[in-house]
């Protein structure tokens, strides 16, 4: 497949095979999943807590979840594309699966025996949904989850396969993600609106139509896309790495470099030569041993040899693995502000002037849009301003370490804010029937502004430091480590949640009897202490690529 140039690849018949023609098909299907989600997943906490009578907190650790479910599934679509189906075949499963979902979905709005009966205004007991009812939400809410997180990143790879120059993959990227911006801001605005002031069967109606849409649209690029064969999980070579390096665990090293099998009749990215002296007892796994090797030079035996790239690609994967582990609880009070701003959004007066009454759902845009305008605005000022200042390009971990800090002040910005909220509220003497607080929800912005700005710095700073030090290849599913992150971010902060309402009475069901300020000043620190680990990390961290990219770079300049 290198040999050949991807954009003018013909299939039998002689038509053209990847390149151009095939972006409006990519923007189209990432358009479709991504207006679809918006639809459902921004409102879900709100739709559990008014149509299926859940508890806020309940409603919000079942938001949590959900969202962790749909960061950890591209990993599972990563492997499936790569080892068995190829990007099209998983993209196209994946995609129908989301609309399956989001059609059990739009069934629970639409047909009445399908949801419990309407909770009484003021009423202290509202009718719990039946095994039935339950199973179908469920089903739904999983399918929807595992659909659109099963094919988001593959979607992106298979984009970046239809070209064979990093100039073009990067025009794609910048398309893919301000598409899916635009959607996602399309999504929780007008799709929420619809569902909040129209009727939740019209919105989530809509939801499945946008993901039909999308799908018929990249069921329709099958004729342009150039589709390449799995080649199998990189994965599977580091597990097979372990293994070999615990089978051989008795084995002397050897100094030799000919004492260590570096791949045969195929094109490697280290030359001949031993393995590097660090994490050394992984370098067994290329140390040959009898009957390791065939009669024409190629491994017998796979659990038990492994090439010395295989062994370099796992030991970079260890070195970074501190600042990645970093970034899990950078996510997770991310993930706590998040289902929370909309608890607070659902107590606060969220009219903005005399016609327009805020969904809560839509909470999330404010996120959105500073981290889109702030994502301009570092390309284009902040960073020329940066070189023109140190006649160098901010790195990866400064990136990330802003992006830290930003955090940080958003959850303690969140804790100022609650704590005004919550006087407020008692000062008013709010009963027990009613959660609304008479203060603007405007004052929840700032939180979210702050946060998405943080966005805007270690997303980027992200994206860049795990393609760029991942080896050549795991570079396919190095992106695949952000959703990763996010998703297990998601998992741990319904765990802390749940821990909280076991420990304390910081969070009952009406959050203005408790003491929601304190869990935002309780994530500050967490972050504070995340940040002092990242700090220390990044300092003991020592780029492998980075620094002679910008070499070259700045030689070939």
């Amino acid at each position: 497949m290198d040999t050949v140039d991807r954009e003018t690849q013909t299939s039998n018949s002689g038509r053209k095979r990847g390149g151009w023609i095939t972006l409006p098909f990519i923007l189209g299907a990432v358009a479709g999943l991504t207006l679809a989600t918006g639809g459902w997943a921004a409102n879900l906490m709100v739709y559990l807590i008014q149509v299926f009578n859940f508890k806020s907190i309940d409603a919000a650790q079942v938001s949590n979840i959900v969202n962790g479910g749909s960061s950890l599934f591209p990993i599972i679509g990563a492997i499936v594309a790569d080892s068995f189906l190829g990007c099209f075949s998983a993209v196209s499963v994946f995609f129908s699966i989301s609309l399956l979902g989001t059609g059990f979905l739009a069934l629970t709005a639409i047909v009445n025996s399908l949801r419990p009966h309407p909770c009484d205004v003021g009423a202290s007991f509202c009718k719990a949904p039946s095994k039935v009812q339950f199973l179908v939400l469920y089903s739904g809410i999983a399918l929807a989850s595992m659909g659109q997180g099963g094919c988001r990143l593959i979607l992106a790879t298979m984009g970046a396969n239809q070209f064979n120059k990093p100039q073009q993959q990067g025009v794609l990227f910048n398309w893919y993600f301000f598409t899916q911006y635009t959607a996602s801001v399309i999504g929780v605005t007008a799709i929420v609106y619809i569902e909040d002031n129209v009727s939740w069967g019209l919105g989530f109606g809509l939801s499945v139509a946008a993901n039909f849409i999308g799908l018929a649209i990249l069921l329709l690029g099958n004729w342009f896309y150039l589709n390449e064969k799995p080649q199998g999980s990189p994965f599977m070579n580091i597990a097979r790495v372990l293994v070999a390096a615990f089978k051989k665990r008795n084995l002397p090293l050897s100094a030799m470099a000919d004492d260590y099998y570096n791949g045969h009749h195929q094109q490697t990215n280290v030359e001949a030569a031993a393995p590097k002296k660090s994490f050394r007892f992984l370098n067994r796994a290329s140390l040959k041993a009898e009957g390791d090797i065939g009669a024409d030079g190629s491994i017998a035996k796979p659990w038990r040899l492994c090439t010395v790239q295989h062994v370099e690609d796992l030991k970079s994967l260890i070195r970074i693995f501190p600042l990645w582990s970093s970034s899990i609880f950078l996510s997770t009070p991310i993930a706590i502000q998040g289902s929370l701003t909309v608890l607070q959004a659902l107590s606060s007066d969220r009219h903005i002037g005399k016609h327009f009454k805020m969904p809560a759902g839509s909470m999330i845009v404010i996120l959105l849009i500073s981290t889109s305008i702030f994502l301009t605005l570092i390309d284009r000022v902040l960073i020329p301003m940066w070189q023109k200042l140190t006649r160098k390009s901010p790195s990866p971990l400064q990136k990330l370490g802003l992006g830290h800090v930003l955090n940080v002040l958003g959850m303690a910005v969140s804790a100022l804010v609650e704590s005004k909220r919550l006087k407020i509220a008692h000062a008013h003497h709010q009963s027990p029937q009613t959660s609304m607080v008479p203060m603007s929800v405007l004052w929840l912005f700032p939180q979210l502004v702050l946060v998405g700005i943080g966005e805007a710095f270690h997303l980027p700073g992200q994206v860049s430091l795990y393609y760029q030090e991942f080896p050549a290849s795991l570079r396919n599913t190095a992106t695949a480590m952000i959703p990763l992150v996010v998703g297990i971010a998601y998992y741990l902060s319904t765990a802390i949640i749940d821990f909280l309402r076991r420990v304390t009475s910081w969070l009952p069901d009406n959050i203005n009897n408790g003491r929601l300020d304190l869990v935002y000043w309780t994530v500050t620190v967490v972050g504070l202490l995340n940040f002092g680990y990242y700090f220390a990390c990044a300092k003991l961290y020592k780029y492998q690529n980075v620094e002679k990219e910008v070499a070259s770079d700045s030689t070939s300049g």
